[in-house]
């Protein structure tokens, strides 16, 4: 099965674009898919901003999270849900898959264009979608897939047309408004990596000779900052209240990021989840299954240090300033070098035949566990819910397992076969988790028509957590209570006349305890938590339907007046 010929390699390849297309729009519209809880903080100010009828200034119900980032995300929500008459998870997110695909198809011109061979455009942009991060960042109503785009596009042109280089005000300008974008998107503090990516890549261009860079390139840097910064400055021109931009994104968002919060500044750079060692670590668990050849790039690219590239030299110089740059906050986060994964990826394609085949079969090892636990979840699950997965997707699972035993069979389908395999993985995850964005995961229609208009109280363990459920209960007025309160539903009842309550399987008391209650529908949910024996009782003893699943209960309080008092804003998702 060894894939020879041009004409054979290209149908693969292509093929396996179009796969990634697929998995990257499967399931986009599901409340599981895998994502950042700060999407619905997105969610929250998107829909009051909306609702306001006018761009700024942002508008939020949260305590401190009014102008958690700048506006461009917030409109862009604006845009595609039309003012918030579309609300629905697919248009917020959509555009975040289109930037992602985007900065794929950067990645395969320059891999084509740098090899001349169209093989290694394939894999540098299939490499990058492969990469769980891509998968989990790339797709949600988050800041990072547009922030990814802007902010790669000027080295791409630099990349892509060597004699940008020496182009004196055009090119530098038009940097400069990509670079605006980004910031308008994600922060002002993109500033240094940008700032030293671009002098490093200039400077490096004139063979180090400083005072040749400062006479010819220096004003280049300065002038594609400058536009970038008058750019981002434009929100405070044009937001009513400037002042509290400067408050709470300037120094709450940005300089707040220095305070340890507890721990001196060089105790929390070297222990801890925030350490330094951790932060480093992000570079090999942001390509999931890819991990290994990740690995091996960097064992490679030391090996080859005098043999490298200069284009190699380059993209190296992007990836050590943006690891530099966000290792200086207090709080540092494998999220923060995002950014410099469409780099990584192009050194993989770019090295892709001196990374070791042992090492692309440890990675196909992996997926082949990760398939075999999905299929186990599911058999479990589908043990306890008869026809829960269709034929499709016991077809998908037995498909994916067997593409990764081929791949680790055939020699010559190993390297062709890793990141299609890699994207069948996601591909099984997304179906795994669909049934639960389905009737088995929502509230019926009766359901959602019995609490449209009425206020319903749900929990919630993430700020800004209840915005997921007015997608499952359009219409309904949502307010959220914190989990960590443990409320029973007769607690519910005592302050609310409807409201949601989360059950575990076992649970076989009255209505959760609350007798007189009337329930008005149940969905099935995942727990996001398990204690060490549970999680034990899973793996040995087949417990997954008992402990990864939880049952939501929509439930009407008996009828009279809540005597209980109002939450205060820490017992809330505020």
């Amino acid at each position: 099965m060894k894939l020879t010929g041009a004409n054979l390699r290209l149908s693969w390849y292509v093929l396996a674009c179009l796969l990634a297309v697929l998995t990257y729009f499967c399931g986009l519209d599901g409340q599981h898919i895998p994502k950042n809880g700060d999407e619905y903080v997105y969610e929250h100010i998107t829909r009051l901003t909306a609702d306001s009828d006018k761009l700024l200034p942002l508008q939020s119900q949260l305590d401190n999270m009014r102008n958690t980032k700048p506006p461009m995300l917030y409109w862009q929500g604006i845009a595609s849900t039309g003012w918030g008459r579309n609300w629905t998870l697919w248009n917020l997110r959509y555009p975040s898959v289109i930037y992602t695909l985007l900065t794929a198809a950067m990645l395969f011109m320059l891999g084509w264009k740098l090899s001349k061979r169209v093989e290694t455009g394939f894999i540098a942009a299939l490499t990058f979608l492969a990469f769980f991060t891509t998968y989990r960042f790339g797709r949600p109503f988050l800041t990072n897939p547009p922030e990814v785009f802007w902010i790669f596009l000027p080295f791409f042109v630099l990349l892509y047309w060597r004699q940008a280089f020496a182009s004196r005000w055009l090119i530098p300008l038009l940097l400069g408004v990509s670079i605006g974008i980004g910031f308008l998107y994600k922060s002002f503090a993109l500033g240094l990596p940008v700032t030293l990516g671009l002098a490093g890549w200039y400077l490096h261009q004139r063979h180090y000779r400083v005072t040749e860079f400062i006479r010819q390139d220096a004003l280049k840097v300065v002038v594609a900052i400058a536009v970038a910064v008058a750019m981002f400055a434009m929100w405070f021109a044009l937001d009513p209240d400037p002042q509290a931009v400067w408050k709470e994104f300037v120094v709450g968002e940005n300089v707040g990021k220095f305070d340890p919060h507890g721990p001196s500044y060089l105790s929390k750079l070297f222990w801890g989840g925030s350490s330094i060692w951790s932060y480093a670590l992000a570079f090999l668990t942001n390509p999931g299954l890819l991990t290994f050849p990740v690995a091996a790039l960097f064992f490679v690219a030391y090996r080859r240090r005098g043999q490298l590239s200069n284009e190699e030299k380059l993209l190296w110089i992007w990836i050590a300033v943006m690891f530099l740059s966000f290792a200086l906050p207090s709080q540092r986060s494998g999220r923060y070098l995002l950014a410099a994964m469409p780099a990584v990826a192009l050194l993989c394609a770019l090295n892709w035949q001196h990374i070791g085949r042992r090492v692309f079969i440890a990675s196909l090892v992996l997926a082949g566990g990760v398939i075999a636990f999905i299929a186990y979840l599911a058999v479990r699950l589908q043990a306890e819910i008869p026809d829960t997965y269709p034929l499709t997707f016991w077809l998908l699972i037995a498909g994916a397992g067997i593409l990764a035993l081929l791949a680790i069979a055939i020699p010559g389908f190993t390297r062709p076969g890793i990141n299609v395999v890699a994207l069948l993985v996601l591909l099984c995850l997304a179906a795994f988790l669909r049934p639960l964005d389905g009737a088995l995961g929502n509230y019926s229609a009766g359901a959602q028509h019995y609490a449209s208009g009425k206020d319903v109280a749900v929990p919630c363990n993430f700020r800004a957590m209840d915005e997921g459920h007015r997608f499952m209960l359009p219409g309904a007025q949502i307010s959220g209570y914190s989990e960590e309160q443990n409320l029973t539903a007769s607690d519910l009842a005592a302050r609310y006349s409807l409201f949601a309550v989360q059950l575990a399987q076992n649970d076989n008391t009255q209505n959760g305890g609350c007798a007189d209650c009337k329930i008005i529908g149940q969905r099935l949910d995942i727990r996001g938590r398990q204690s060490s024996v549970e999680l034990k009782e899973m793996l040995l003893e087949g417990k997954v339907f008992q402990h990864l699943f939880i049952r939501e209960v929509l439930m009407e309080s008996p009828a009279g007046i809540k005597i209980s008092p109002p939450l205060t804003l820490a017992q809330t998702c505020r």
